[in-house]
């Protein structure tokens, strides 16, 4: 079905076009710009309820601001899909998220006007600032504007930000698009403070009268504006403290404004680009404007799949048997089983308990369960901090934004020996949100930390046992259990707990010449590999190591004195990973062997379905029997001549 953009936005093929129709028919415009992305994303998939929050703030940008020579930093990326439209990529929007499509966030190489990669959150409004800072050096006078989501604005970062912004002259807007949610409702102080402010604009009108009507006095503007400092000062203790926050970090604080208002838009943008020095730009939006399904449920619809865009069904795949389920589920269910059986059991997530299924815990044991905002180096700390006092703390990040806590987990979890459990959900390959997602390093990372134990379920079943295992007693060091997004392969997963051994692999089959080393989820292809090998006559050996540290020495011993060629399959970077470790392993104890490393390449992998991207990678089944065949070469050979 052909998609067609509206009589307006078919004209628009850059922001010098959108510059050119008159105001009254901005919010025509607008309206157009909602639907195309309705339209778009309800047959092609990808984010929704963002991008509709900010139609008229996009609009608003590209119509005052002299893009892309003027700077716009969209925080996070999943904001940005009418800025992608407005900018060049209305005709090639079909293609987002698809294999070597669009990208589902801003990203450099491919266009101007996305100024800075934006997959995770927080960093607008440093990037923003480092672009001012160069602009000021360079005399040139170009602006900078940071458009940061209110869930971005709980990170730390975004305050190391503003702290520095504050004690320079850079020329940047930071704009605080406030709809009180992320992917899930925002949660801490933070949100009770916007809120406040929200409904208490008193002060805000009173300060900008005053600042307005002051300067209009034939007394002198800089005298007249300083006074008018003062009085809005002293109006802070009398009225309200609701912009002590933001000015106190000394950004000049605006609003907050109806960010649907297009015509207040336009107004407040064109005044603020012409007043120097950092400041900050209050907008108060609506995450999934224009389509009421996604105002009434936004965590439903943050990305809702596909769907009738008339009737709001989301299409479902339908089975005529039992479907394995997702492996973060399995986590979400199997925490309230093990919360039941230790009451020392606690959950930690940073603004993902949808994404991580925590939910399911904080919904039945809110007090054994915490979001506590986007800050995972907060809560790998404060994992630590419960570990101290005898608390088993799950703390589950999906695996590129444990990347952000690496520090912590050093420093507060591993030094101290403290029995963190650390759940990265999204290992590995994660398919359509691309390089900026996907769980690539995790294994190189950790397995270079003294007091780490480093596991990777095969299957439900697995990482079932692997978290009954990580929280008992006598597990005395930080446990990570890495998983991959999506389906696992057991339809009858609920199965009874079974302790595992630490640094113990298991044995799935016995063979000839050649065996396969796998870590985690990948163990499923070779399965799938080995089957197609044995119709050829070709029967390797298949090993589930489970660990990659400790590795389990013992059977590796056992796999090197019967076979001299290996092939090492894992979901994640091959550059000091799990095949690297074999490697190494046979290299300490001189051991002869043959051996193939599969797995993520040494570069960055884009975006696209998992199963393109792992037949990418070559690590899927093909691959697989692919690579057992050129270890066995000279038998191939002779299969094909008796053949």
């Amino acid at each position: 079905m052909e998609i067609l953009p509206g009589a307006l936005l078919s004209q628009i093929n850059n922001p010098d076009d959108l510059k050119k129709l008159p105001r009254e028919q901005l919010h025509q415009l607008c309206n157009e710009l909602r639907q195309y992305i309705i339209d778009v994303v309800s047959v092609h998939g990808g984010h929704f309820g963002a991008s509709l929050g900010v139609v008229e703030l996009t609009v608003a940008l590209h119509y005052i601001y002299n893009t892309p020579y003027d700077q716009l930093v969209w925080d996070v990326g999943h904001q940005a899909y009418g800025h992608k439209i407005l900018t060049g990529r209305r005709d090639n929007f079909i293609t987002n998220r698809k294999y070597k499509g669009l990208s589902g966030f801003p990203k450099r190489s491919e266009s101007e006007y996305d100024t800075f990669g934006v997959g995770h959150s927080s960093t607008s409004i440093s990037a923003a600032l480092g672009m001012a800072m160069a602009a000021r050096y360079k005399g040139e006078d170009r602006k900078s504007v940071a458009v940061i989501g209110d869930g971005a604005m709980t990170a730390g970062m975004a305050f190391e930000a503003m702290n520095h912004a504050g004690v320079t002259d850079a020329d940047m807007l930071v704009i605080l698009n406030d709809n009180c949610m992320s992917i899930d409702p925002n949660v801490g102080a933070l949100k009770e403070y916007l809120t406040d402010i929200s409904i208490s604009p008193t002060y805000n009108k009173l300060k900008d009268d005053i600042w307005k009507g002051l300067g209009k006095l034939p007394v002198g503007k800089r005298f007249s504006r300083l006074m008018a400092h003062k009085v809005a000062e002293s109006l802070k203790g009398m009225v309200s403290s609701s912009a002590n926050l933001f000015e106190s970090l000394k950004l000049r604080y605006f609003g907050p404004i109806d960010g649907h208002n297009i015509t207040k838009l336009v107004d407040t943008l064109k005044d603020l680009r012409n007043i120097p020095g950092p400041k900050l730009l209050h907008i108060i939006t609506v995450k999934g404007k224009g389509y009421a399904l996604a105002e009434k449920d936004q965590t439903k619809w943050h990305a809702p799949g596909l769907f009738d865009k008339v009737t709001g069904e989301i299409y479902k795949k339908k089975y005529d048997i039992p479907q394995p389920p997702k492996y973060q589920d399995v986590f979400g269910h199997t925490m309230i089983e093990l919360a039941e059986l230790n009451d020392k059991v606690m959950g930690v997530t940073p603004a993902m308990p949808s994404g991580s299924s925590l939910k399911f815990m904080m919904e039945k044991m809110p007090h054994r369960a915490f979001d506590v905002g986007i800050c995972e180096q907060h809560a790998a700390t404060l994992s630590a901090g419960l570990a101290t006092q005898g608390m088993r703390v799950f703390c589950n990040i999906y695996s590129s934004f444990m990347q952000r806590a690496y520090d912590q987990v050093v420093h507060d979890i591993a030094i101290q020996k403290l029995p963190v459990v650390l759940c990265l959900d999204r290992a590995g390959l994660v398919g359509e949100d691309g390089p900026t997602h996907h769980g690539a390093y995790d294994i190189p990372y950790f397995r270079c930390i003294p007091n780490m134990i480093i596991s990777a379920p095969m299957n439900e079943q697995e990482l079932r046992n692997l978290m009954y295992t990580s929280q008992l007693e006598s597990t005395k060091y930080p446990f990570v259990i890495r998983y991959p997004r999506g389906e696992g392969v057991m339809p009858q997963w609920r199965t009874a707990f079974e302790e595992i051994e630490v640094g113990k692999g298991r044995k799935l089959k016995d063979g000839q010449e050649v065996a396969i080393l796998t870590l985690g989820h990948p163990g499923n292809f070779a399965t799938a590999a080995i089957r197609e090998l044995r119709t050829e006559g070709l029967n390797p050996a298949l090993y589930d190591m489970r660990f990659v540290k400790p590795l389990d020495e013992q059977m590796l011993h056992e796999v090197f004195s019967k076979y001299s060629k290996v092939v090492t399959v894992e979901d994640g970077t091959i550059v000091g990973g799990f095949g690297s470790a074999i490697a190494e392993f046979i290299a300490v104890h001189n051991y002869k062997a043959e051996i193939k490393i599969l797995g993520i390449p040494d570069r960055l992998v884009e975006h696209g379905t998992l199963k393109e991207l792992h037949r990418e990678c070559g690590y899927d089944a093909q691959a697989i029997a692919d690579a057992v065949r050129q270890l066995m070469t000279d038998k191939v050979r002779v299969a094909e001549l008796l053949g």
